[in-house]
Parts: C-alpha cells; sequence; structure tokens
C-alpha cells in the first residue's frame, strides 16, 4: 500500500469544519508528485444533481501536489467526490478509497451544516462505569437489599449467564465513585458515563421503574449531585444513560397502563386491546417498549418543562448529555418509523436545556442510517472499530463468544480485512459523525478485552489503537487493570480495589502512557487518517494535522520489517523503537518485533 491521491473531512482537507447552509467552502485532495493525476475535478449532487467544478492546484510541498476545489453546501448534507484524470484515463475519490469504476453515491464524502456536535466532545476520553460493580461507599452498608436482589459480597464471582444473573447486586454506589475520581486522573480520563442510575428490579437498572428519581440504593439524588459537584471541580463531564425504546414493567407509566384500559399512559406502549398482550424489547416482557407515535410520551419523556430528559441536564445534577439506550430501535416498530422525529426532538430538547449537551446513541450493528442529520451525535462504534479490532487481535482459532448475540462470535480476520471493515463503515457517515462516535474496545454489553486477546501485549496494541485513530476512546471501567469476562453480564467484574496485588500494573501504564499521548498530540484528537501499509499481522497510518503528524505501527505478530518510501525522520513518543531517519533512497524502515504498538511523531 503505497501513498496515494488522498483526501478525509478533517482541517487539513476542510479548513471550515462547521459550514453554513448555502455557504461555498474549498476542499483539497493531496495527490503525490508523480502519480498519474493530470486533471481533478470535483464533483457535487446538489438538489439531486451531478455537476462538475474544476479543481486548481493550489500548492506543492514535501513532494506533494494539493488541489484546491470549491464546493457548495447545497443541502444539509451535501455529498461531494473527486474525478481523477490521468493517462490510464479517470478513476473515482470518494471516502470508499480510490476506485477506477463507477460507485454509488452513499460513499461519497459529506459537508454537514447541521449545528456541530459540542466542542468539548472531541477531547473527550470517556470512562464507563457500571454503578452496583464500581466502587462502595461506607453508607452502602446501611441500605437493605431489595426483594428482586441476590446480595453478594465483592469478591463473589459473577455469573455471566443464568437466572441469578440480573438480580446478583453487590451494592456500589454513586458516592464510591466519588470517592475514587482520583484512580481516573491518574488514568487520564475526563469524562465519566454512567449505566443507568434510576429505581429498577435488576442490578442492570435498563428495566426503570421511574425516570423521576436516583435509585436509593446508590444514593438517591443527592448522590448524583455530589458526585456532579466532583466532576465539575476537576473539569470533567458526566454523562447519563436513559431507554428511549422502553421502561421496566415495574414503571409507574406501565402499571397505570395495565391497571386500566382507559389509562392517558396506555398509548405510551403497544398493547393489544383485543388479548391484553403487549409489544416488548426482543420478547423480554420486564421491559415493554414504548410507542413514540404518542403525544404524550413526547411530552413527558422530552418536550414538557419537567420532562425525564430535561430535569438531569440542569442543576445541582448538571448532567453533560445521554447516551441513548437501543438506540437503533428507538422509535421502530413495524410500519412505524419515528425514530429520525425521535433522534431530532430529543437532540432540540437537550440543545433547549443546555446547548453544549452530548447525545450519543447505541447501535450494535449498522449505524450508517441514522446519522448526519439533525438527530444523534455519534454511535457506539461496535461493528466499525470493536469487531475489527476484535477479529484482528483475538488469540486462538476458537470464536469469541456473543459478540453483541452475533452466532459464533467473531472469527479471526488479518489486516487487510479488518482495513476494509473500518472503511467500509466509516465511508458511509460523514467524517464529522466519525469522530464524534465512540470506539470502543468492549463494554458492559460485550466480553472483555482481555479475554479476546489473551494477554497484556496484545491488549497495549488494542488500547495503542483505541487511542489513536479517529473518535472518542471509551474505557469500560476495569479494563485498565487486565479485567477479564467472557461475555457482557460476565464483565459485569466488581473493581478489585482491596486487592491491588491482583492488578495488572503493565496493562495501567500502557492505558496511562497512551491517553497522555493522545492530549499531547494534536494530530491524535483532531487529525486526518491515512493508511500507509497494511500487511495479515500489521497495521501503519498516520495522524495528520495542520499542527504536526504522527505515525502509528500495530502489530498482531513479529514479521519483516516494513519499509515506507515518501516520509519524514520522526521521534519515538510511544513504544521504545528507534528513530526513523530516511535512507539514501527517502524510505525509513519500521521494526519488525511484535507484538508491539509504536508511535512517531513526525519532523
Amino acid at each position: 500500500m503505497s501513498l496515494q491521491p488522498h483526501h478525509d473531512g478533517s482541517a487539513s482537507y476542510v479548513p471550515e469544519q462547521e459550514p453554513a447552509l448555502g455557504q461555498t467552502v474549498p476542499v483539497f485532495v493531496r495527490v503525490p508528485e508523480g502519480a498519474d493525476v493530470r486533471q481533478v475535478r470535483a464533483r457535487t449532487t446538489g438538489d439531486g444533481e451531478p455537476r462538475f467544478a474544476e479543481a486548481t492546484v493550489d500548492r506543492t510541498e514535501g513532494g506533494e501536489v494539493w488541489w484546491r476545489a470549491d464546493v457548495e453546501v447545497r443541502n444539509p448534507v451535501s455529498n461531494y467526490r473527486f474525478l481523477l484524470a490521468g493517462s490510464r484515463g479517470y478513476r473515482w475519490l470518494n471516502a470508499a478509497g480510490l476506485v477506477d469504476h463507477d460507485v454509488p453515491d452513499n460513499g461519497d464524502f459529506k459537508l454537514v451544516s447541521y449545528a456541530p456536535p459540542p466542542a468539548w466532545a472531541r477531547d473527550a476520553v470517556i470512562y464507563q462505569i457500571f454503578p452496583d460493580r464500581f466502587a462502595r461507599s461506607a453508607a452502602a452498608d446501611t441500605r437493605t437489599a431489595p426483594d428482586w436482589a441476590i446480595p453478594c459480597d465483592w469478591d463473589t464471582p459473577v455469573i455471566g449467564r443464568g437466572p441469578e444473573t440480573p438480580h446478583q447486586f453487590y451494592g456500589g454506589d454513586l458516592d464510591g465513585i466519588t470517592e475514587r475520581l482520583d484512580h481516573l486522573d491518574r488514568l487520564g480520563v475526563n469524562t465519566l458515563y454512567l449505566t443507568p442510575i434510576f429505581p429498577a428490579r435488576s442490578n442492570h437498572r435498563y428495566d426503570a421503574a421511574s425516570f423521576d428519581a436516583v435509585d436509593p440504593l446508590l444514593g438517591g439524588d443527592a448522590a448524583l449531585a455530589r458526585l456532579a459537584d466532583a466532576v465539575r471541580a476537576r473539569g470533567w463531564r458526566l454523562l447519563g444513560d436513559i431507554t428511549s425504546n422502553h421502561t421496566g414493567d415495574a414503571h409507574e407509566w406501565f402499571t397505570s397502563a395495565a391497571a386500566d384500559v382507559r389509562a392517558p399512559e396506555r398509548e405510551l406502549y403497544y398493547f393489544d386491546e383485543a388479548t391484553g398482550d403487549y409489544e416488548s424489547w426482543n420478547g423480554v416482557k420486564s421491559l415493554p417498549k414504548l410507542n413514540w407515535g404518542s403525544a404524550e410520551l413526547r411530552r413527558r419523556f422530552a418536550t414538557a418543562g419537567d420532562s425525564l430528559l430535561r430535569r438531569w441536564l440542569r442543576p445541582p445534577y448538571g448532567l453533560d448529555g445521554w447516551r441513548v439506550d437501543v438506540a437503533n430501535m428507538t422509535g421502530r416498530r413495524r410500519a412505524d418509523a419515528y425514530t429520525h422525529e425521535v433522534a431530532r426532538l430529543l437532540r432540540e430538547v437537550v440543545a433547549d436545556t443546555r446547548p453544549d449537551g452530548l447525545l450519543l446513541a447505541e447501535h450494535g450493528h449498522d449505524h450508517t442510517g441514522d446519522l448526519d442529520r439533525d438527530g444523534w451525535h455519534g454511535t457506539m462504534n461496535y461493528v466499525g472499530f470493536t469487531d475489527p479490532v476484535w477479529s484482528w487481535l483475538r488469540l486462538g482459532d476458537a470464536p469469541v463468544p456473543n459478540f453483541l448475540g452475533t452466532p459464533g462470535g467473531v472469527a479471526r480476520r488479518d489486516a487487510g480485512a479488518v482495513l476494509a471493515t473500518m472503511n467500509t463503515y466509516r465511508s458511509l457517515i460523514s467524517w464529522r459523525s466519525y469522530v464524534h462516535s465512540w470506539q470502543l474496545l468492549g463494554s458492559h454489553d460485550s466480553a472483555r478485552i482481555r479475554t479476546v486477546v489473551g494477554d497484556a501485549a496484545r491488549q497495549e496494541v488494542a488500547a495503542g489503537l483505541l487511542a489513536t485513530m479517529p473518535g472518542t476512546p471509551v474505557i469500560f471501567a476495569g479494563d485498565e487493570l487486565g479485567l477479564t469476562g467472557t461475555n457482557g453480564e460476565g464483565s459485569r467484574t466488581p473493581m478489585p480495589w482491596h486487592r491491588p496485588e491482583s492488578w495488572d500494573r503493565r496493562t495501567f501504564a500502557a492505558y496511562r502512557s497512551l491517553l497522555a499521548l493522545r492530549r499531547a498530540e494534536p494530530a491524535l484528537r483532531q487529525g486526518g487518517l491515512r493508511w500507509v501499509h497494511a500487511d495479515a499481522d500489521t497495521l501503519v497510518f498516520l495522524r495528520e494535522a495542520p499542527t504536526g503528524s504522527v505515525l502509528v505501527l500495530a502489530r498482531r505478530a513479529a514479521g519483516a520489517p516494513v519499509r515506507l518510501a515518501g516520509l519524514p525522520a520522526g521521534e519515538n513518543v510511544h513504544g521504545g523503537a528507534p528513530a526513523l531517519r530516511p535512507d539514501a533512497d527517502g524510505a525509513v524502515l519500521l521494526p519488525a518485533e511484535g507484538p508491539t504498538f509504536q508511535v512517531w511523531r513526525l519532523t
């Protein structure tokens, strides 16, 4: 894979990162000198009609020619691609890459004129906490376990699958989180994401019994206010988790609806009036599905002055936004297709309540049709990051079980397939949505990365990709200590605060170093992405910004050294490899050992 003509949506190629509808903005293509490119045209499809604009050479520097074209932001989402003509005919350059055949428009680059996500999100490093398993304050010992719970000691093994799984109760609380913020500070995160904190009849609390109060088992409303104050005092952000697709069957809305066919709450759900049965999430009857065709649901959930969406964004809690559970199913049921209406409505309410609020959607599969408009700011990028990283770094020949319900789990793949997967999903959304989506190695819904990859060396490679690729890195609490788990429920492991001898210090040091590197290098937070080499066991890419560039090498195993031409010298800033020094032919040699993760700052 040699250096080729390239464009992405980062500031080097699109200097106007927040274009307005009707504005004409410059876009740039960089082409290596000597490449078979004699003419460049930009093709747009404003109002659905293809048009071509001639590009001109803007400058030549560093052995590369930069072509400029002007593109009108004709529609709220405006597509464009480039036609590169040479002695052997023409090729298209779109977000999926360089091709010599005609391709559909869905892979084009996109300019988005809707209001951008909050600026702080680009620099966020998120730490996900499952409250029941993170930490207990002294007050937790004074609380009586509820009737649904199976009380557990902190060292009781987690049951990953079985009737006891949602009922194991460890008693972690919000004050326990507050007491452990120094650990997160040492790690280098700056945003906390809490899975649900409302009363429920399970340890995961996705079956909310109310949205009006924080679960007393977590310390109640006052504990959330204390945690929010402590987080803000450090200059951090705090995100909540809301279920827009369903409630629990103990929720006061549902109990009222089930008790009386004339209750106003009846329209909030999908009831079969003939049988009294109701729609639920994947047939799980404890999770009745919300009907977003109901104006009353929209009022209670979002638009009312005292709605649940607004209340928790305001002082004294001041959540900085929401992760929306099961966003992929929200508003979808047979002929009902309210998903985008709901996304737009929730975004309007969040922005009206606090203009810098974030609205992030959960998707476990293809998210590309739900982004880029005036709804979700981004998604949990399981399919475009987690799955391919797992498939490349997973240990052994047996598939990893239960990747978000996929039969047979994740097969082992070489880097070419990994790159193809990442590029496919990335190319179908705007650069804006891509860089504001969450990249994660696992969560409370999946196996832990350490179980997938098997050892500290491969986990460091995974963590390196998390810290250096575009997008918002998300760390599931305990991954930084090398905790294990074979499925989502089994990965909800209590943090071993009282057993520091069990911590994997090497893994913690690697995460800490990589997050510090991300903070120190603007290109890792704001730069573009240019792949420069891939073989079965190796991935090499550039992150480039107007302020500087870095080169990243990820290897899952040892192999032949990688020789790359056309790159400048570079100082190693992670991994301990020698500095890069071009040879007489202008090529640099990357090390052959592995597994390894290396980063150089180019000079």
